[in-house]
């Protein structure tokens, strides 16, 4: 906390009263989650339908003294606990950024002016605001001098605002001119912005397609497994004599390992530990480049975006002014610059303009002349007019000449000539700059505009056009993402802005014209690219409308007028010096504010659909074979060829282990609708060709009269180079990398056959050597038809 003494406005709080208030709750905290919960993410790690099955199954092989066959509890467990810790970290880096980008206040207390953070803000405080200030919580004036507020982000009106004593400020607002102090009257929820931050978080989370078809499959399976395992334990039961002979031995035992062996390969369990690993590591990796992701699934989201709409101020451009040029009027004869030597001469126009550019209450145009303009002697006004936006011009006078500044139509009315100067200022418009006009004429006592003034100059100011827009634009366009731009300014302002950053923009659409109809919203917005004097309800209206047009749609914007519209949207995208309200219903917030992070968002997303896709075929394939298989095995009444512990290590070494290096590597392909569909095309009948081989190569080694540790050890073998060939198959195209990782996998199926100590563990025994040709024709015919099932998913 900083302070330092400021001239007496009463005192403020004492720390008694502070104290009070906070003891009261009356406090401007208002809690805004930047990620889930902890609870959230235990009870989404840990808490599942799946790893309750895999728990119920653990514990029973406990009681059946089967420990060595309950590896995989601990496996899903591990599994688990990788899930939570990561997004867990993922949430604390995410909750750090929030804190760290956290905006300060200005407040009067016991007499001195202090630096807090919004949230120590407490009911009754003193607020100290000038320009540039962003109001913390809702006020009334107290006292101002020129005080003006732009309310663009509450009600989207570009227009500043002015503010005298007794007027009220929201929360939201900025201060653009002038200084001022007001007392809070409303913190916390209760205040302006927060409501509406309240009112738009009622909407529900981001849509992610990745988590809907998982879950999709999830519940399929959810629904097989307890019918799947009936059957295999039927078949088990009676592949041992029946029901009769297994209960009078310990054959029942066995028969319940392989039910669970059964129901443990058909569950997928680490796909879902994947999919959330993939989204925090991605959320991670963004905020690395100051982009805060408040909605985990949202890296995903941005990918499928074929859309976005762009809020002008503080997207495409900065939000704030720059001067662009001055045009003197050959009508008018300027006066000369004043003598360095002589302060008390009249100094010349462009002095005046330097004078304005510098002063303590001046606006964000009046600021962009210092930067053209080096300030000059002048010496002090005799008097000035301070600006009003009801007036749209201020004066100064020096000497015997005041000088004014303001709107061309202001300050020469229409009807009362200079028919050229407005000839001029029109043509300046057409481009989107904003005009102003400085005239001289004498002193009037009573705040008009002198009878005798004359034009001296028209100046044009330009919204400052962030430098990364157009190759951000550009990038959107070469992905084919359509663009559009919507603004509650003049529709050939925001034109001209468009044409800036290089969008076919020929005109602007004044929204006052747009059609109530759905359908025919959709045409007009089909038909045009840039839109001016934009509500906020009808921001949000294009928005459903678009999304009724059965596109994905991104939404950015700064302002509070911006927060429904942005949580509507598919994707929504919040600037860090946005309004807090929009700040807390975005999906992403860029933190420092830079349009030229979203194709990395892109990128990001791009990689983690298209590697979640690779990773689930993986899984999918795992549980296609391990029902089919059970179907297979509980309708032969074949015993079940796995024992659990046999499954755990093909599982590791074919899924689990690979599984984490491929979900996070980069990955450029581009994002076609149709995940599940892709990924069950390829799943299934892999699954269904392994099931086969694996069922082919148990029925023709049990006839041979083989014993049953061979015949399990086969099927290991088996699986392992199937799963093996499956993995090579989606790791393409092969990198040295890549390749690595499947060359470690095959030496660790090799090392668990061949280690004495692996073999006992594992229960693996020698194959003899019509076993090793059945085994070695089982596994070609596999590897051909899975890369059969590969080229056809490339096509």
């Amino acid at each position: 906390m900083t302070a330092t003494r400021v001239a007496p406005l009463g005192d403020g709080l004492s720390a008694a009263e502070v104290a009070d208030r906070v003891a009261k709750h009356q406090t401007n905290t208002f809690d805004q989650d930047t990620s889930r919960s902890l609870w959230a993410i235990v009870r989404s790690n840990v808490f599942t339908l799946f790893n309750g099955i895999i728990a119920a199954c653990f514990l029973v092989l406990l009681v059946l003294d089967r420990w060595q066959d309950a590896l995989f509890g601990l496996a899903a467990l591990f599994n688990a606990v990788i899930g939570a810790v990561q997004e867990y970290r993922a949430k604390r880096a995410l909750d750090r950024l929030a804190l760290l980008h956290a905006p300060s206040a200005r407040v009067l207390r016991v007499g001195v002016e202090q630096d807090i953070t919004v949230g120590e803000v407490v009911l009754d405080d003193l607020l100290i605001l000038r320009a540039g200030d962003q109001v913390p919580a809702d006020g009334r004036v107290l006292q101002g001098r020129g005080l003006q507020l732009d309310e663009s982000m509450l009600t989207g009106e570009s227009d500043p605002i002015d503010k005298v004593a007794d007027d009220y400020v929201l929360s939201g607002s900025v201060v653009v001119a002038g200084e001022g102090a007001a007392q809070v009257v409303r913190v916390g929820a209760d205040s302006f912005a927060n409501r509406i931050a309240t009112q738009a978080k009622r909407f529900s989370l981001v849509r992610s397609e990745l988590r809907t078809s998982i879950d999709r499959v999830l519940k399929w399976v959810a629904w097989l497994i307890g019918p799947l395992g009936l059957i295999v334990l039927n078949a088990q039961m009676m592949a041992v004599g029946g029901w009769g002979v297994a209960t009078r031995t310990d054959a029942w035992r066995d028969a319940v390992v392989a039910t669970i062996a059964s129901v443990v390969a058909a569950v997928p369990l680490g796909l879902v530990l994947m999919t959330s690993i993939t989204f925090a590591v991605g959320a991670v990796k963004l905020s690395r480049q100051q982009v805060l992701v408040q909605e985990l699934p949202a890296v995903e989201g941005l990918a499928r975006v074929d859309i976005i709409c762009l809020d002008k101020t503080g997207t495409l451009t900065f939000g704030d002014i720059i001067f662009d040029a001055a045009h003197p009027l050959p009508a008018a004869q300027p006066l000369p610059a004043a003598h360095p030597k002589d302060p008390d001469a009249t100094p010349g126009w462009e002095s005046v303009l330097a004078w304005y550019g510098v002063q303590n209450d001046a606006n964000a145009t009046a600021r962009s002349l210092a930067t053209e303009y080096a300030a000059q002697p002048t010496g002090q006004p005799a008097d000035r007019v301070a600006f009003s936006s009801a007036r749209k011009w201020s004066a100064v006078t020096f000497g015997q000449t005041m000088w004014i500044l303001g709107g061309p139509e202001m300050v020469f009315p229409a009807n009362a000539g200079h028919e050229d100067l407005h000839a001029k200022a029109a043509e300046l418009a057409l481009t989107g700059r904003r005009t102003l006009v400085l005239a001289q004429g004498s002193p009037t006592a009573d705040e008009t505009v002198p009878a005798d003034a004359a034009p001296v100059a028209l100046l044009t100011f330009r919204e400052n056009v962030r430098p990364d827009a157009q190759q951000t634009l550009t990038y959107f366009a070469e992905q084919g993402v359509d663009v559009r731009v919507i603004s509650g300014d003049n529709p050939q302002t925001v034109a001209a802005i468009a044409r800036d950053v290089g969008l076919v923009a020929p005109q602007g659409f004044d929204a006052r014209d747009l059609p109530a109809d759905q359908q025919e919203l959709i045409k007009v917005l089909n038909e045009n690219v840039v839109f001016g004097r934009v509500s906020p309800d009808q921001k949000k209206e294009i928005v459903l409308a678009l999304k009724a047009a059965g596109r994905t749609v991104a939404m950015t914007g700064d302002g509070v007028n911006d927060a429904l519209a942005i949580k509507e949207a598919d994707i929504g995208i919040a600037m860090e010096s946005g309004a807090a309200a929009t700040k807390a219903v975005a999906r992403l917030v860029l933190l420092d504010g830079k349009f030229s992070h979203l194709p990395v968002v892109v990128a990001e997303g791009r990689q983690v659909i298209a590697n979640i896709e690779r990773v689930s075929m993986l899984f999918l394939t795992k549980t296609a074979y391990a029902i089919v298989l059970a179907l297979i095995f509980g309708v032969l009444f074949l015993p079940f060829p796995f024992l659990p512990r046999q499954l755990s290590l093909t599982d590791g070494l074919t899924i689990g282990i690979p599984a984490f290096f491929l979900a996070l590597l980069p990955n450029t392909r581009r994002y076609v609708p149709g995940f599940l569909k892709r990924s069950l095309s390829f799943a299934i009948p892999a699954g269904v060709v392994i099931a086969v081989a694996l069922a082919v190569f148990a029925r023709v080694t049990a006839s041979w009269g083989l014993p049953e540790p061979e015949i399990r050890s086969g099927s290991v073998l088996l699986l392992g180079v199937a799963g093996l060939w499956v993995l090579a198959v989606l790791a393409r195209p092969i990198t040295p990398f890549k390749a690595g990782v499947v060359a470690v996998m095959v030496a660790g199926l090799a090392l668990a056959y061949l280690l004495p100590l692996a073999r006992d563990f594992l229960q693996f025994a020698d194959l003899s050597q019509a076993a090793l040709l059945l085994l070695a024709a089982l596994a070609a015919a596999c590897v051909g038809l899975i890369e059969v099932v590969g080229r056809r998913r490339r096509r």
